[in-house]
C-alpha cells in the first residue's frame, strides 16, 4: 500500500537516520517505479530485476547522504539510472527488439507503433533517451528529470525538444506532442 506523502517524507527521514524498516517501506512502494523505468532501459525482466536490486543497496549504503527527503525517489531515480546505463552499455550488443515488451498500454496507438516507437527511443543519443523515458513513462516534471540527471533545467527542456524532434524523423509520424 502506498503512503501520502507526509508518511513518506517520515520514512524518508527515519532511513536516512538508519531505520532499516522504513527504508524497505519505501521500496515496496516504489518497487514498480523501478522496474518498469530499469525494464526501460534493459528490456529483459531477469536484468530489470538485477537493476533494481542493484539500486536498493546502493541506495541502502548511501541513504545518509540524501541532503533532502522530499526527494527521495528523484534521489533513487538517479541511481537507478546510473544502475540501468550499467548493465545497458555491458549487454549493448546484445539487445533486440524481440526481447522488449510492451510495458504500458496507450489508447489509439498500434502494437506496431508502440514497437516502432520503443525502437526510435533506442536509437537516440543516451541523455535523450533518459529524459523521454523520466518524461513519458515515469511522469516526472522537468525539476525532477533535473534532480536525478544532475543537469540544469534548461538542458532537460533542450534534451526533450531534441529527442522529440529526432523521433518525429525516426517515426515519420506526430503521435508524440510536446507538453
Amino acid at each position: 500500500m502506498e503512503n501520502s506523502q507526509a508518511d513518506t517524507l517520515s520514512l524518508v527521514k527515519r532511513a536516512v537516520r538508519g531505520n532499516i524498516d522504513a527504508y524497505g517501506t519505501l521500496i515496496t512502494d516504489y518497487q514498480d517505479y523501478l522496474y518498469r523505468t530499469a525494464f526501460l532501459y534493459v528490456k529483459k525482466e531477469d536484468l530489470a530485476l538485477d537493476v533494481v536490486g542493484d539500486c536498493i543497496l546502493k541506495g541502502f549504503q548511501s541513504i545518509h547522504t540524501l541532503k533532502k527527503p522530499e526527494f527521495f525517489k528523484t534521489w533513487l531515480t538517479r541511481i537507478l539510472i546510473h544502475c540501468a546505463m550499467d548493465t545497458f552499455h555491458k549487454l549493448l550488443p546484445l539487445a533486440s527488439a524481440d526481447t522488449f515488451q510492451a510495458v504500458s498500454s496507450s489508447p489509439g496507438i498500434s502494437p506496431e507503433e508502440k514497437w516502432d516507437l520503443y525502437d526510435a527511443i533506442d536509437l537516440l543519443p543516451e541523455k535523450h533517451r533518459t529524459v523521454i523515458i523520466l518524461k513519458y513513462f515515469n511522469d516526472l516534471t522537468v525539476n525532477e528529470i533535473a534532480y536525478a540527471m544532475n543537469i540544469p533545467e534548461g538542458s532537460v527542456k533542450a534534451y526533450l525538444s531534441r529527442a522529440r524532434r529526432e523521433l518525429r524523423n525516426f517515426l515519420k509520424e506526430d503521435y508524440i506532442y510536446a507538453t
